[in-house]
């Protein structure tokens, strides 16, 4: 008897093996878009480019990020979600190697671009693992595959900032599309396509229902307001630590700054019990108590100046906190409505990079006037404002659920 097509055991699937490989693609997939942070001084000083204008390179990355978002991810509604990330991926694997071959300031920027435009991958591969699982692993393998996505974020800049010092910055984007066609490779060979799902809209009507997602999805518009919030905290500490810690009297080198991402590995781990939670429908608890590690965090972080061990305990519960609400925020709502996974990641993720463009452009002007404190202070805030907005759904949540179980006949004995 034949063995059946892959895309027949759409219930079994992905397996650990493939939920793996997911996770490392979305890995090295994020990490293009942080390789350039502790690269900026060579790739200035290789093209002859200004200290004051090189962060265009940053800016250029995130904008054509943001506008994936937008335009591609909902496209994993619309098409093969397996077709779409093998295209995905090969034309991140062009622009990497053209970044990593560019002598043109223009050049590089344009590809640049294109990276961050391709790196959205991420989001439709997050969709695309939790159509293939089942309802009762939606949580554990969304955040698995997370957990990937943390480790790319973390191990970015240390593995960049090492390939530099051993063979230039050109090296990390040269091996980096090398590496993004071996993926490609072997999710072309054992990545099952999109379970059949409603795709009779055309393109713009599907813009248009990503819009309309925010005006009346609740459940979107709360989760994605804690995403802006927790993402701004996260932004507020990654975006100016590196500042104190690489002035006098500390003056650590970017590869000992990169180390303090090591901590972050505990966020990694977070991600995936995070996702069990919710399939235990454990979700909300799980949130309250992030956010309240998430506020607890700076203190420790504040005493960066004393001790650098506090600020690596406030790092690892930061991370922790910041994705076990992110997986958490992501299951529940991908929880049985895959055919429009891909629209409901690229809307939830658009107030992520809302909340972390603010985060960090807030965060270093107030390092610049008042100090890593104030920044402390900052970070403290917006984490408390997030745990207070969880509180006050669970407060009118309970009430509304009170209300309608008095309506019912018996009152409270039936709830």
């Amino acid at each position: 008897m034949p063995s059946p097509h892959p895309e027949s055991l759409v219930h079994d699937q992905p397996s650990r093996s493939l939920t793996l490989l997911l996770a490392t693609t979305c890995a090295l997939a994020v990490a293009t878009v942080y390789f350039a942070q502790p690269l900026l001084g060579a790739m200035a000083a290789s093209l002859g480019i200004s200290q004051a204008h090189v962060g265009l390179v940053v800016g250029s990355t995130q904008a054509g990020y943001a506008v994936g978002l937008l335009l591609i991810v909902p496209l994993g509604d619309l098409f093969d979600r397996k077709r779409l990330i093998l295209c995905q991926l090969l034309l991140s694997m062009l622009a990497l190697l053209t970044v990593g071959m560019a002598w043109d300031w223009a050049v590089l920027l344009a590809a640049m671009g294109v990276v961050g435009l391709m790196a959205v991958v991420v989001q439709v591969m997050v969709a695309h693992a939790a159509t293939l699982a089942s309802p009762t692993r939606q949580g554990q393998v969304v955040g698995a595959v997370t957990s990937g996505v943390v480790l790319g974020i973390l191990l970015a800049r240390l593995v960049a900032g090492g390939m530099a010092d051993l063979a230039g910055w050109r090296s990390v984007y040269l091996g980096a599309a090398g590496l993004v066609m071996v993926m490609a490779l072997l999710l072309w060979r054992t990545l099952p396509g999109a379970p059949p799902g409603e795709r009779r809209q055309g393109y713009r009507a599907l813009l248009g229902s990503l819009i309309g997602l925010y005006r009346y999805d609740r459940l979107l518009r709360q989760r994605g307001l804690l995403a802006l919030l927790i993402f701004a905290a996260f932004s507020v500490l990654w975006s100016t630590m590196v500042l104190p810690l690489s002035a006098a009297p500390l003056a650590l080198s970017h590869t000992q700054v990169g180390l303090f991402g090591l901590a972050g590995i505990a966020g990694a781990l977070a991600a995936a019990r995070a996702g069990r939670m919710a399939d235990r429908g454990l979700g909300e608890r799980t949130t309250g108590l992030a956010l309240a590690v998430l506020t607890l965090s700076w203190l420790p972080s504040a005493l960066l100046g004393q001790s650098l061990l506090a600020l690596a305990l406030g790092v690892l519960m930061l991370d922790f906190a910041v994705q076990a609400v992110h997986v958490t925020n992501q299951s529940l709502l991908l929880a049985g409505r895959g055919e429009m996974a891909s629209r409901l990641v690229g809307a939830y993720m658009c107030c992520y990079s809302i909340g972390s463009g603010l985060g960090a452009v807030a965060a270093t002007w107030l390092h610049a006037r008042w100090g890593w404190m104030a920044v402390c202070g900052l970070g403290a805030s917006i984490s408390a404002l997030a745990w207070g907005y969880w509180l006050y759904l669970r407060i009118v949540e309970g009430r509304c659920g009170m209300a309608a179980g008095a309506a019912m006949p018996g009152g409270d004995q039936n709830l």
